[in-house]
């Protein structure tokens, strides 16, 4: 499989100043869903675009976004819809987008950070769906990632070059081929107390948190 090349990733470098991200940063990864995915997710996993046409689910997906990631590979792997894709952080502008579009009823499954030593997991330094992404082998490309963007509170800037790269940067993803099984999920996150205590009534074994930061709030 192609990635980045090392002189590539070394531009990288002097553009942070050196900076990236330890694996040890990496504590978990997030998911985006509605609610209504929890029993299917609870049996199937978090499956890929391609994977979840094939079930019956609530999809919160930006048709404008999947679009263009539809006629999109990884390079030398497979379509980008042939991946589950992880955020590592789901504090980032498709949340954002979500809850300024009105969607409500949102949870963030959690995803431990063993998922990313699976084979074929592909690493991005931002959304998958830019041109200027680049897809990096992982576990090792983690240390590529701008770890003060990636996990950054916000991403505005008066600059408007600034501010797309800053946001593009904000949605770096972990792209897992096909699913990522049920074993890999720890719990989930939710705006609301109700909304915790249904996810947990669904999934017992779950560590299920209200975390109102994850929402932006």
């Amino acid at each position: 499989m192609t990635f980045a090349s090392a002189t590539q990733c070394g531009r990288l470098e002097t553009f942070w100043g050196g900076g990236g991200m330890h694996r040890d940063r990496v504590k978990e990864l997030h998911y985006i869903t509605p609610k209504e995915n929890l029993p299917s997710i609870g049996t199937f996993g978090i499956l890929s675009h391609i994977e979840a046409e094939r079930l019956d689910h609530k999809s919160v997906a930006w048709e404008v976004i999947q679009d263009l990631r539809k006629g999109k590979s990884v390079p030398g792997g497979n379509l980008l819809h042939s991946y589950a894709n992880l955020y590592f952080d789901a504090r980032n502008p498709m949340m954002s987008k979500l809850l300024y579009d009105g969607k409500t009823g949102l949870i963030v499954v959690r995803v431990r950070h063993e998922v990313l030593d699976l084979p074929g997991v592909v690493i991005t330094d931002g959304n998958a769906a830019s041109g200027p992404t680049l897809f990096l082998a992982s576990p090792q490309g983690v240390e590529y990632l701008d770890e003060n963007r990636v996990f950054a509170e916000y991403w505005t800037s008066a600059n408007i070059i600034e501010y797309h790269e800053r946001k593009r940067q904000r949605c770096a993803e972990a792209l897992v081929p096909n699913r990522v099984l049920p074993d890999y999920i720890s719990g989930c996150y939710t705006l609301t107390e109700s909304d915790r205590q249904w996810c947990a009534s669904l999934q017992p074994g779950w560590k299920v948190e209200v975390n109102r930061n994850v929402y932006l709030r």
